[in-house]
């Protein structure tokens, strides 16, 4: 195999990981003053809640597993996140929208509901 062939072969291969890694990151709750953060590894994502200034027994809960790149879609991630008010696991599809919003939409029974995520560079600091 020549270089070129095993550049492009290497770069279809770890196309999926670098798509993953679009959503890892800080997030901030756009309605309440929460935050998570998004890993991935080995093209596996997870959250934690990293903090959170109305349910602080929260952080450091894991809240979103099983985070895998839609292999047909672009710009959309499949896995479950816990939901509090249920207390399970639900399937979750998370979508970055062209501003940069995560959305996250959970579906229970016939009915569904999209939270938004903004990307942040850092958790601030709680006031003194």
């Amino acid at each position: 195999m020549n270089v070129r062939a095993l550049l492009i072969f290497v770069a279809v291969l770890s196309a999926p990981l670098a798509s993953a890694g679009d959503i890892a990151g800080l997030w901030k709750y756009a309605e309440e003053p929460a935050w998570i953060e998004i890993q991935f590894e080995d093209g596996v994502g997870k959250g934690t809640v990293v903090r959170n200034d109305v349910y602080p027994e929260r952080v450091g809960r894991e809240i979103m597993i099983a985070l895998r790149a839609d292999e047909h879609e672009d710009a959309v991630w499949r896995g479950q996140v816990y939901v509090f008010r249920l207390g399970e696991l639900k399937d979750v599809e998370m979508s970055l929208d062209q501003s940069g919003l995560l959305r996250m939409k959970v579906k229970v029974g016939f009915i569904s509901r999209t939270v938004d995520w903004i990307r942040v560079d850092e958790v601030p600091r709680k006031p003194a």
